[in-house]
Protein backbone atom coordinates (compact mmCIF):
# COMPACT_ATOMS: atom_id res chain seq x y z
CA UNK A 1 0.00 0.00 0.00
CA UNK A 2 1.58 3.02 -0.94
CA UNK A 3 0.29 6.71 -0.49
CA UNK A 4 1.82 9.25 -3.17
CA UNK A 5 2.46 12.89 -2.07
CA UNK A 6 2.55 16.03 -4.18
CA UNK A 7 4.51 18.62 -2.54
CA UNK A 8 5.26 22.26 -3.83
CA UNK A 9 8.32 22.27 -1.38
CA UNK A 10 10.81 19.61 -0.23
CA UNK A 11 10.87 20.44 3.28
CA UNK A 12 7.47 18.89 3.68
CA UNK A 13 8.89 15.49 3.63
CA UNK A 14 10.57 15.39 7.05
CA UNK A 15 7.03 16.83 8.40
CA UNK A 16 5.34 13.89 6.76
CA UNK A 17 7.59 11.10 7.41
CA UNK A 18 8.00 11.68 10.76
CA UNK A 19 4.28 11.85 10.93
CA UNK A 20 3.96 8.12 8.97
CA UNK A 21 6.69 6.81 11.08
CA UNK A 22 4.50 7.35 14.88
CA UNK A 23 1.22 7.16 13.47
CA UNK A 24 1.13 4.96 10.27
CA UNK A 25 3.57 2.17 10.17
CA UNK A 26 3.53 0.02 7.69
CA UNK A 27 2.17 2.67 5.18
CA UNK A 28 4.28 3.16 2.09
CA UNK A 29 5.11 7.44 1.13
CA UNK A 30 5.98 8.32 -2.14
CA UNK A 31 6.97 11.88 -2.04
CA UNK A 32 7.24 13.37 -5.24
CA UNK A 33 7.81 17.29 -5.38
CA UNK A 34 7.28 19.78 -8.16
CA UNK A 35 8.13 23.83 -7.35
CA UNK A 36 7.34 24.38 -10.00
CA UNK A 37 3.41 23.90 -9.54
CA UNK A 38 3.26 26.43 -7.03
CA UNK A 39 5.05 29.03 -9.05
CA UNK A 40 3.00 28.85 -12.10
CA UNK A 41 0.12 28.68 -9.59
CA UNK A 42 1.10 31.97 -8.28
CA UNK A 43 1.64 33.61 -11.36
CA UNK A 44 -1.16 32.62 -13.65
CA UNK A 45 -3.80 30.74 -11.36
CA UNK A 46 -3.72 27.01 -10.12
CA UNK A 47 -5.98 26.44 -12.90
CA UNK A 48 -3.22 27.09 -15.00
CA UNK A 49 -1.24 23.97 -14.02
CA UNK A 50 -4.22 21.58 -13.47
CA UNK A 51 -2.84 19.69 -16.68
CA UNK A 52 0.13 19.42 -15.31
CA UNK A 53 -1.08 18.28 -12.17
CA UNK A 54 -3.13 15.57 -12.96
CA UNK A 55 -0.12 14.08 -15.46
CA UNK A 56 1.83 14.13 -12.16
CA UNK A 57 -1.17 12.29 -10.49
CA UNK A 58 -1.37 9.90 -13.16
CA UNK A 59 1.99 8.89 -13.22
CA UNK A 60 1.93 8.11 -9.72
CA UNK A 61 -0.62 5.94 -10.03
CA UNK A 62 0.80 4.21 -12.78
CA UNK A 63 3.83 3.48 -10.90
CA UNK A 64 1.79 1.55 -7.97
CA UNK A 65 0.41 4.36 -5.75
CA UNK A 66 -2.99 3.52 -4.19
CA UNK A 67 -4.03 6.59 -2.80
CA UNK A 68 -2.88 10.94 -3.83
CA UNK A 69 -2.29 13.48 -1.39
CA UNK A 70 -1.41 16.88 -2.38
CA UNK A 71 -0.22 19.00 0.43
CA UNK A 72 0.14 22.41 -1.29
CA UNK A 73 -3.21 24.30 -0.53
CA UNK A 74 -2.52 26.62 -3.46
CA UNK A 75 -2.98 23.93 -6.00
CA UNK A 76 -5.16 21.10 -3.46
CA UNK A 77 -8.50 21.94 -5.26
CA UNK A 78 -7.48 21.47 -8.47
CA UNK A 79 -5.53 18.21 -7.37
CA UNK A 80 -8.63 17.03 -5.99
CA UNK A 81 -10.57 17.63 -9.40
CA UNK A 82 -7.72 15.65 -11.38
CA UNK A 83 -7.54 12.89 -8.90
CA UNK A 84 -10.92 12.09 -10.09
CA UNK A 85 -9.61 11.09 -13.37
CA UNK A 86 -7.16 8.73 -11.99
CA UNK A 87 -8.54 5.56 -10.92
CA UNK A 88 -7.73 6.31 -7.21
CA UNK A 89 -8.81 8.48 -3.91
CA UNK A 90 -7.11 11.77 -3.98
CA UNK A 91 -7.39 13.93 -1.56
CA UNK A 92 -5.94 17.69 -0.36
CA UNK A 93 -4.01 17.92 2.84
CA UNK A 94 -6.36 20.77 4.24
CA UNK A 95 -9.87 19.56 3.62
CA UNK A 96 -9.97 17.54 7.20
CA UNK A 97 -8.61 21.00 8.42
CA UNK A 98 -11.27 22.94 7.12
CA UNK A 99 -14.16 20.63 7.61
CA UNK A 100 -13.21 20.92 11.66
CA UNK A 101 -12.67 24.73 11.31
CA UNK A 102 -16.72 25.40 10.12
CA UNK A 103 -18.11 23.65 12.98
CA UNK A 104 -16.13 26.09 15.77
CA UNK A 105 -17.74 29.51 14.76
CA UNK A 106 -15.43 32.53 14.19
CA UNK A 107 -12.72 31.60 11.76
CA UNK A 108 -9.35 33.08 11.19
CA UNK A 109 -7.20 31.97 8.14
CA UNK A 110 -3.18 32.98 8.44
CA UNK A 111 -1.70 32.88 5.56
CA UNK A 112 1.85 33.61 4.71
CA UNK A 113 1.53 33.20 0.23
CA UNK A 114 -0.77 35.30 -0.84
CA UNK A 115 -1.85 33.15 -3.33
CA UNK A 116 -2.96 30.35 -0.79
CA UNK A 117 -5.63 32.62 0.59
CA UNK A 118 -8.00 32.38 -2.37
CA UNK A 119 -8.25 28.43 -2.39
CA UNK A 120 -8.48 28.26 1.26
CA UNK A 121 -11.29 30.04 1.57
CA UNK A 122 -13.14 28.42 -1.18
CA UNK A 123 -12.34 25.44 1.04
CA UNK A 124 -14.17 27.08 4.16
CA UNK A 125 -16.82 27.81 1.98
CA UNK A 126 -17.75 24.91 0.96
CA UNK A 127 -16.94 22.45 4.64
CA UNK A 128 -19.54 25.31 5.86
CA UNK A 129 -21.87 24.74 3.54
CA UNK A 130 -22.12 21.04 3.75
CA UNK A 131 -22.33 21.65 8.00
CA UNK A 132 -25.59 21.99 8.69
CA UNK A 133 -26.74 25.29 10.10
CA UNK A 134 -23.19 26.02 10.42
CA UNK A 135 -22.34 29.06 8.90
CA UNK A 136 -18.73 30.31 9.58
CA UNK A 137 -17.63 33.63 9.85
CA UNK A 138 -13.93 33.76 8.47
CA UNK A 139 -11.53 36.51 8.33
CA UNK A 140 -7.98 36.34 5.91
CA UNK A 141 -4.59 37.45 7.27
CA UNK A 142 -1.25 37.37 5.66
CA UNK A 143 0.99 37.18 7.51
CA UNK A 144 4.17 40.09 6.30
CA UNK A 145 7.30 38.80 5.09
CA UNK A 146 6.77 34.83 6.41
CA UNK A 147 7.10 33.56 2.54
CA UNK A 148 10.42 35.20 1.98
CA UNK A 149 11.60 33.84 5.30
CA UNK A 150 10.25 30.63 4.10
CA UNK A 151 12.18 31.30 0.53
CA UNK A 152 14.97 32.08 2.52
CA UNK A 153 15.15 28.92 4.02
CA UNK A 154 15.03 30.57 7.51
CA UNK A 155 12.69 28.07 9.30
CA UNK A 156 13.05 29.82 12.59
CA UNK A 157 12.16 33.38 11.17
CA UNK A 158 9.46 31.65 9.23
CA UNK A 159 7.52 30.02 12.45
CA UNK A 160 8.29 32.77 14.56
CA UNK A 161 6.21 35.52 12.39
CA UNK A 162 3.15 33.04 12.34
CA UNK A 163 2.80 32.47 15.44
CA UNK A 164 3.14 35.61 16.63
CA UNK A 165 0.85 36.30 14.11
CA UNK A 166 -1.45 33.72 15.62
CA UNK A 167 -0.85 35.61 19.18
CA UNK A 168 -2.12 39.28 17.81
CA UNK A 169 -5.21 37.18 16.86
CA UNK A 170 -8.61 38.21 18.59
CA UNK A 171 -12.37 37.45 18.71
CA UNK A 172 -12.06 34.55 16.81
CA UNK A 173 -12.89 30.82 17.85
CA UNK A 174 -10.40 28.89 16.05
CA UNK A 175 -7.55 29.65 14.10
CA UNK A 176 -6.57 27.81 10.67
CA UNK A 177 -2.93 27.88 9.50
CA UNK A 178 -3.33 27.61 5.50
CA UNK A 179 -0.15 25.89 4.51
CA UNK A 180 1.02 22.73 5.79
CA UNK A 181 4.48 24.13 6.54
CA UNK A 182 3.17 26.82 9.26
CA UNK A 183 2.33 23.08 11.60
CA UNK A 184 5.18 23.54 13.62
CA UNK A 185 4.28 27.22 14.69
CA UNK A 186 1.79 25.59 17.18
CA UNK A 187 4.31 24.87 19.42
CA UNK A 188 5.39 28.62 19.92
CA UNK A 189 2.08 30.39 20.61
CA UNK A 190 0.50 31.31 23.74
CA UNK A 191 -2.17 32.20 22.36
CA UNK A 192 -5.54 30.45 24.03
CA UNK A 193 -7.40 30.81 21.04
CA UNK A 194 -7.29 26.90 18.97
CA UNK A 195 -5.23 26.27 16.41
CA UNK A 196 -5.49 24.20 13.71
CA UNK A 197 -2.59 22.57 10.96
CA UNK A 198 -3.65 20.39 8.34
CA UNK A 199 -0.44 17.71 8.43
CA UNK A 200 -1.58 15.19 10.57
CA UNK A 201 -5.48 14.82 9.46
CA UNK A 202 -4.71 15.02 5.58
CA UNK A 203 -2.53 12.33 6.82
CA UNK A 204 -4.67 10.09 8.40
CA UNK A 205 -7.64 10.81 5.84
CA UNK A 206 -5.19 9.78 3.09
CA UNK A 207 -4.14 6.79 5.02
CA UNK A 208 -7.49 5.46 5.96
CA UNK A 209 -8.67 6.14 2.01
CA UNK A 210 -5.55 3.95 0.44
CA UNK A 211 -6.50 1.67 3.14
CA UNK A 212 -9.94 1.10 1.35
CA UNK A 213 -8.78 0.44 -1.74
CA UNK A 214 -8.87 -2.79 -3.08
CA UNK A 215 -5.84 -4.57 -3.27
CA UNK A 216 -4.70 -6.60 -6.72
CA UNK A 217 -5.59 -10.25 -6.41
CA UNK A 218 -2.60 -13.11 -6.94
Amino acid sequence: MTLALLHTSPAHIPVFDALRDAEHPGLGLRHLVREDLLAGAVESGPEAVSAEVGAVLADAVAEGASAVLCTCSTIGGVAESAAATVGVPGLRVDRPMAAAAVERGRVVVLAALAGTLAPTLALLAEEAEKAADRPAGVRAVLVDGAWARFCAGDRDGYLDLVAAAADAVEDADVIVLAQASMAEACRRTVTRVPLLSSPRSGLAAAAAAARRVPRPGP
